[in-house]
């Protein structure tokens, strides 16, 4: 079964004090390439998830995100009392205000550094495997998201080569013109040179000239690669580098059957079967 590389997840707890939103997303690269944002108390636990998510992705450009929004009225940060007395005493000091100009002091006071304190969090356990479920679903969300969409390209693939097929066999069927008509493309050239040649040696030049122009090996090799590509889509894993490696042989083969071509209506068969592997080649990429 394909899995694409491009897929969403997203998990969102809302836990006792606080709403915790999980986001993982991921586009294609030919290794694991995990960036992560965690708030600072979840710190220590980002090796783990790392290591989850790279079992569970395998490849991939992954964004991941843990958000926490506050919901209870308590908070860590509080007003340091001592600090603000003592700015608002140095202000004073300076100034001689009314009671209206005592709150502007305050305002001030208040902005200066070390005037607000938060107590850092320290890890929850019984919290964070909540989270780890919600972490655990996040992945699988972004499993069955690479999975659907990879049906469609999966489709679009199908499709690309029933198209090459039908050219190649269209190529099968012009071979015994496209050899009629070199040789006769010769016999002309030849006798517009109006010059005596040996039948015999002549024959054996033009049998020469013709096996290089042969194109029954890349004709069978092309289909072979073309019906291994399909066998590979219907396997249980999902294995992007090998099917762009059938990919590159089934373009070796076209590239070779049009350099041998020489024959007009079998290169724009040719074109058109480039056309389609240039497609194929284009989402390839994006297969896990």
């Amino acid at each position: 079964m394909l899995h694409s590389m491009t897929g969403y997840g997203k998990s969102v707890l809302q836990l006792p004090t606080k709403k915790v939103t999980i986001e993982i997303r991921s586009l294609n690269s030919k290794n694991i390439d995990i960036n992560t944002r965690f708030p600072p108390y979840y710190k220590e636990k980002e090796l783990e998830v790392r290591k989850n998510i790279a079992t569970n992705l395998v490849r991939g450009k992954v964004d991941f995100s843990i958000f926490v929004e506050m919901t209870a009225d308590e908070t860590n940060t509080t007003v340091n009392e001592g600090v603000v007395r003592e700015y608002m005493h140095q202000l004073k000091n300076i100034a001689s205000p009314t009671t209206d100009e005592t709150l502007e002091l305050l305002h001030m006071a208040i902005k200066m550094p070390d005037a607000l304190k938060t107590e850092r969090e320290e890890l929850d356990e019984a919290e964070w495997k909540e989270i780890q479920v919600g972490i655990d679903s996040a992945i699988q969300d972004i499993i069955q998201y690479r999975i659907d969409e990879a049906k469609l390209l999966e489709e679009d693939f199908k499709e690309r080569i029933k198209n090459i097929k039908i050219a190649l066999e269209a190529a099968k069927k012009i071979d015994g013109e496209r050899i009629s008509h070199v040789k006769e493309r010769l016999l002309k050239a030849l006798s517009d040179l109006k010059v005596e040649v040996d039948e015999n040696r002549f024959e054996q030049e033009l049998i020469y000239y013709l096996e290089k122009l042969d194109i029954n090996e890349e004709k069978v090799r092309l289909s072979n690669h073309l019906d291994y590509f399909l066998e590979q889509l219907a396997t249980p894993d999902s294995n992007g580098k090998k099917l762009g490696f059938i990919v590159q042989e089934i373009g070796r083969e076209i590239n070779t059957m049009g350099s041998k071509a020489n024959f007009a209506p079998l290169q724009k068969l040719v074109i058109q079967m480039k056309d389609e592997l240039e497609k194929i080649k284009e989402q390839i990429l994006n297969i896990l």
